[in-house]
C-alpha cells in the first residue's frame, strides 16, 4: 500500500440526484460513490495515500461545476478528511496544469487506483495520462459513473458508454477490477 494511491475523480454535487439543483445528474452516481466509500474506508484504515480531484469550471457559462457553487463541492458520501489532498482541476485531464504528478512522484507512488466520474471523460483521460506517465493503473469499474450519450441521433445507454470505456481502458491502459476485487489486493 505504501506505493499505491487512491484517486477519486469528480465525485461532486452536480452529478448527484440527492442534491437540490444538481446540474448534471449521472446514471448510478450514488452506487458508484458507495463503492468509492468502501475504497476510502480501506485506504483510511491502512493509512494509504488518498487524493480527491475536484473540477472547477472557470467559464461562467459552464453548465455545471461552476467555481464556488454548491454543485462543484465534493459530495458528502466521499467527503475528504482534513489530511487528504484535494487537487483542483480546470480541464478534463486531472494531470493537465495541476500538481497531481508532483504529488504522486513526491510520495513515491507507482500504483494508482482510480474511481469517479465520468467514466468516458475524466476517468478515461486521467487513466490514459497516468499510464503514459508509467504508473500502474487500476480502474474500479463499479466505483465509476457516466450518463447516456447521443451519436448521430442514436441514444447510447450509460451502461454501454461505461462498458465501452472500461473495455478500452482494460485493453492497454489499466487493470479493471470491482471494488471487492480491489480491496482484496490492497
Amino acid at each position: 500500500m505504501e506505493n499505491t494511491a487512491l484517486i477519486l475523480i469528480d465525485f461532486q454535487n452536480d452529478y448527484f440526484g440527492d442534491i437540490k439543483d444538481a446540474k448534471f445528474i449521472l446514471n448510478k452516481t450514488m452506487e458508484a460513490s458507495k463503492n468509492a466509500g468502501k475504497l476510502l474506508k480501506a485506504f483510511r484504515a491502512n493509512k494509504g495515500k488518498i487524493i480527491h480531484i475536484q473540477h472547477e469550471s472557470l467559464d461562467k457559462e459552464a453548465p455545471f461545476f461552476l467555481k464556488g457553487s454548491n454543485g462543484s463541492q465534493i459530495h458528502k458520501s466521499v467527503h475528504p478528511l482534513k489530511n487528504e489532498k484535494i487537487i483542483i482541476k480546470n480541464q478534463v485531464n486531472a494531470f493537465l496544469e495541476t500538481s497531481l504528478e508532483e504529488e504522486l512522484r513526491g510520495s513515491n507512488i507507482q500504483n494508482i487506483i482510480i474511481c469517479g466520474a465520468m467514466s468516458h471523460m475524466c476517468v478515461t483521460s486521467a487513466t490514459r495520462a497516468a499510464s503514459d506517465l508509467k504508473y500502474n493503473c487500476t480502474v474500479v469499474n463499479d466505483a465509476c459513473a457516466t450518463l447516456n450519450l447521443e451519436f448521430k441521433g442514436q441514444i447510447i445507454k450509460a451502461e454501454q458508454v461505461h462498458a465501452s470505456s472500461m473495455s478500452a481502458l482494460g485493453f492497454a491502459f489499466a487493470k479493471i477490477l470491482s471494488t471487492e476485487e480491489t480491496i482484496k489486493i490492497l
